[in-house]
């Protein structure tokens, strides 16, 4: 008698014709989207609730996921944005302390379509060499020719405005603060007001910003910068977020005023790009992104090499900076830019995820830099 358990198949099929036969372990049914690899050795959980990731299919490509299960805590939005999973190997047993459900368990909870078993390796190598591309995952009833028309029609990412698909619809405060062995922590003392553009943000970030002395305002993408005025902030923040920045007209309008006015600035990822656009750069689509929690990347300015945790597939144009935008960081797997800084006005800006959830904590300090921004615009009577 078998002690593994008897699992459904499902395929995952791309746009160029390639097609993996694996099993189902999430909720049977289809799912399309953009086929990405991940490279964090843990931190799954936080991946599929990255709203970076909608309408992305994740490949993680360290071979045994969901040995610690899943929980209630580890959530980074509201909901599982991923479009779907896929993996290698499924331990058939998990543990942790903090357990509350299996992998498996987890994705049919929240009706997640996932596949497990493929070589993960061939898979990532064809991302590699052909660049990230469209593809359907079909679990349980499977049909190989209709799930790679399925996922020929994916029309991609580029020119895909997903930020105001993720982002809330009303304005909210948020008032909790780091963890600990004892759960979340309330807030410090606030010194200052932060409003927080919510373009598919991240709780860590918003933790990050609480545990610092700020009270945070979340409002939704498509806020106008009147709107956020009259909060009368001490700062701005712009969130990560998935999909094409170009078309996000309403944020690079509203951030190019909020500039002008000389509201200390800080963004990340997806709020990276639109401040770079804001200013007159240009952003390009990447090959196949960076995803992935192992990426070193060097500050220009002190020389430190840092462990980085990172997920986008556009970035900003290194050649298209104007004079009043310096480059701060580059990723020394390719080059390509990280950060940049306003020279005219309180503005900085990084690529990857300095919040670490998941992923390494080197670029924390970016918080404080933050801060520190808002603390001499006070200091100026500004």
């Amino acid at each position: 008698m078998s002690l593994l358990p008897s699992l459904p198949p499902a395929i995952l099929a791309l746009a160029d014709g390639t097609v993996f036969r694996g099993y189902a372990i999430g909720s049977p049914g289809t799912t399309s989207g953009e086929v990405v690899f991940n490279t964090a050795m843990s931190g799954y959980q936080e991946i599929l609730t990255d709203p970076s990731y909608c309408r992305q299919i994740v490949t993680l490509t360290y071979p045994h996921i969901g040995n610690t299960g899943c929980n209630d805590e580890d959530f980074e939005s509201r909901a599982n944005f991923a479009a779907g999973l896929v993996i290698r190997d499924l331990p058939i047993r998990a543990e942790n302390w903090r357990l509350q459900d299996t992998l498996p368990d987890y994705l049919k909870k929240h009706g997640m379509v996932a596949i497990a078993g493929i070589d993960t390796r061939k898979l990532t190598r064809i991302l590699r060499e052909k660049g990230a591309q469209a593809g359907c995952i079909m679990a349980v009833e499977v049909d190989e020719h209709a799930a790679i028309a399925q996922a020929r029609a994916f029309p991609g990412l580029a020119g895909m405005d997903l930020a105001k698909v993720v982002s809330v619809d009303s304005p909210y405060e948020w008032s909790e603060g780091d963890w600990t062995l004892k759960g979340y922590q309330p807030a410090t003392a606030a010194r200052f007001h932060v409003v927080a553009y919510d373009f598919g943000v991240k709780r860590n970030i918003l933790r990050m910003l609480a545990a610092r002395g700020c009270k945070v305002t979340v409002v939704p993408a498509q806020t106008p910068a009147a709107k956020v005025l009259e909060y009368k902030p001490d700062g701005v923040f712009l969130s990560n977020g998935p999909g094409d920045p170009e078309p996000c007209d309403y944020a690079i309008t509203a951030i190019r005023e909020l500039l002008a006015q000389g509201v200390p600035t800080y963004g990340i990822c997806l709020g990276h790009q639109l401040l770079a656009l804001a200013s007159g750069a240009k952003t390009v689509k990447m090959k196949f992104g960076h995803h992935g929690a192992n990426h070193p990347v060097k500050d220009l300015d002190t020389g430190q090499v840092l462990i980085t945790s990172q997920n986008h597939g556009f970035a900003v144009d290194a050649d298209s900076l104007p004079a009043n935008l310096r480059p701060t960081h580059v990723s020394l797997f390719d080059g390509s830019l990280q950060g940049v800084a306003r020279t005219d006005v309180p503005a900085f800006s990084f690529q990857g995820h300095p919040e670490a959830s998941p992923g390494p904590h080197d670029v924390a300090y970016l918080f404080d830099r933050f801060i520190k921004l808002m603390q001499d615009q006070k200091a100026a009577g500004k």
